[in-house]
């Protein structure tokens, strides 16, 4: 039986863009994908640009115009990853022009624009997706089921850090990452840490309900590419202190100038009867600690990923030889296009993409206040509009 096609257009052909263009290429080959993925068109700052990337990623024709794209009637699933400022005028106007939307985090500088976006796409019934794609590792769905399992017990503490050097160098010019619309360190990769934080705790320690942040601005001004400086707003490092609900306590930390770090997203998680630790760096393993061990054999030992772990057998057959980060894209991606084609319900939402903007906030708001802060909890998604999936997205 022919699947129904599936056309994407995608915003921004920078780092995320490859990203999520090798993510539907793989995702293609390797996973039994509900729809015909068509790379259809490519947008970005210039026509030479958009062309030039547009022939590299397989995108079949392209535009210098967004605003093109996103209503061209040819196009289903609008992918932005322009930088995060446009990302809520980029995504609504696809919401209002019917097309399912797929945003790289974070979902908007603020929490009132995310939740904009969240009612917009619910009031639609548009199938939404923000780009969270370090929650796809196995690894991470191996650590949520033994906790969920009790495997660890009662949980107590959980530190979580996500730490690059890519901003470190004082000398390196202004960007838009450092405009107040970007959000600083916190909301651009503390988010990662957020979004691991809830996603590995919920089950057992329950959401973050309060926080205590303190958020530092290191390098206070940037060379503004015309000879002079400009004054830097947003945070270098963003730390927080995290209640849960079940009373855990723990911290994370999104921090910018971490030298010598070029990708770091760590997190370790203790429990009364045992513990996890993991590291991005070695992202195909999970240590655990397990307090029944007998004495003079307690220690953390290594789990490493393999067919035993899904959907990792999908990629290889044999056990050690790895995954990589272009893969956990392409998880993501299955996920997507399953929940676009009604299978089960979206990964990631925007409105979960709220959530862990609302969690930036509040983080800022206790870092300017010096206070504990209780963490909103925001409502549950409404139930989508009534249509089927596949008329959805043009079939």
């Amino acid at each position: 039986m022919t699947k129904p096609k599936l056309r994407i257009g995608l915003i921004g052909s920078g780092f995320m863009g490859r990203t999520h263009a090798f993510g539907y290429a793989t995702a293609s080959r390797v996973f039994d994908l509900p729809y015909q993925v068509e790379l259809t068109c490519l947008a970005d700052i210039s026509a030479q640009a958009a062309a030039t990337a547009a022939a590299a990623l397989g995108f079949a024709r392209s535009t210098d115009d967004w605003r093109a794209l996103v209503n061209d009637p040819e196009i289903d699933v609008v992918n932005i990853t322009a930088p995060n400022a446009f990302h809520k005028e980029m995504a609504l106007a696809a919401i209002a022009a019917g097309k399912h939307v797929y945003c790289e985090k974070p979902l908007a500088p603020l929490a009132a624009d995310a939740r904009e976006m969240a009612e917009a796409a619910e009031a639609k019934g548009i199938r939404t997706q923000v780009g969270f794609n370090y929650l796809c590792n196995p690894m991470f769905a191996l650590a949520r089921d033994m906790i969920m399992a009790g495997e660890l017990g009662e949980i107590r503490g959980y530190r979580g850090l996500h730490a690059e050097d890519y901003m470190a160098d004082a000398t390196s010019p202004f960007t838009f990452r450092l405009d107040p619309a970007g959000g600083g360190a916190l909301a651009d990769i503390g988010s990662h840490a957020l979004a691991t934080a809830e996603y590995l705790m919920g089950p057992a320690a329950g959401a973050i309900t309060q926080v205590m942040g303190d958020c530092v601005t290191v390098i206070h001004e940037r060379p503004d590419g015309k000879g002079g400086t400009r004054m830097v707003q947003v945070d270098d490092i963003g730390r927080a202190f995290l209640r849960f609900e079940n009373g855990a306590t723990g911290s994370i930390e999104g921090n910018w100038i971490a030298t010598g770090r070029t990708m770091q997203h760590d997190f370790e998680i203790y429990g009364t009867r045992g513990a996890l630790a993991f590291t991005q760096q070695r992202f195909n393993e999970l240590h655990f600690f397990s307090g029944g061990d007998a004495r003079g054999r307690k220690g953390f030992r290594r789990i490493e990923a393999g067919p035993d772990h899904p959907p990792y057998g999908l990629f290889c057959v044999a056990p050690g030889h790895q995954l990589g980060f272009n893969d956990l894209k392409a998880i993501e991606v299955a996920g997507y296009l399953q929940a676009l084609a009604g299978q089960r319900p979206e990964p990631f939402s925007f409105r979960a993409g709220l959530r862990i903007q609302t969690l930036v906030e509040t983080i800022h708001d206790s870092s300017r206040d010096a206070a504990w802060k209780d963490v909103r909890m925001e409502g549950t998604p409404r139930a989508p509009a009534a249509r089927e999936p596949r008329e959805a997205v043009g079939a």
